[in-house]
């Protein structure tokens, strides 16, 4: 299973790091994904979620 969102489907993203020189070093932002009721969902959904329950 691909770390994905069940709702949104927000997957990772490329970014880079620089370093005080500049150099570009490539990297991976992975969203953050947490269990709930077995699937897999980004923050951003549940919150939105509650949000609308209220």
């Amino acid at each position: 299973m691909s770390r994905q969102c069940a709702n949104c489907g927000k997957t990772a993203l490329k970014a880079a790091n620089r370093s005080h020189s500049k150099r570009k070093t490539l990297r991976v932002q992975k969203p953050n994904l947490q269990k709930s009721k077995g699937k897999l969902e980004c923050t951003r959904c549940t919150r939105t979620k509650t949000n609308k329950i209220k």
